[in-house]
């Protein structure tokens, strides 16, 4: 698994996955109980992870769709 994402705008993940399912791309969001240490604020940021093989077709999804991200 490989780091598509990184985020605190907790709206992000699911939209991004969204895209990515469509597409027939399985993705997986780590990070979620952080929300339970910060005490719900979104200091911490989530992650999205997708499989290493299909990680170029992840961000080209993304991109297309004006989602923006660090490489």
């Amino acid at each position: 698994m490989e780091e598509l994402l990184r985020t605190t705008d907790i709206t992000l993940i699911p939209f991004a996955q969204t895209l990515l399912a469509e597409q027939g791309i399985d993705s997986f969001e780590l990070d979620v109980n952080m929300s339970v240490l910060e005490g719900g604020i979104g200091i911490f940021p989530r992650r999205l992870m997708v499989r290493a093989d299909m990680i170029d077709d992840a961000r080209r999804v993304l991109r297309e769709n004006g989602v923006r991200f660090e490489d």
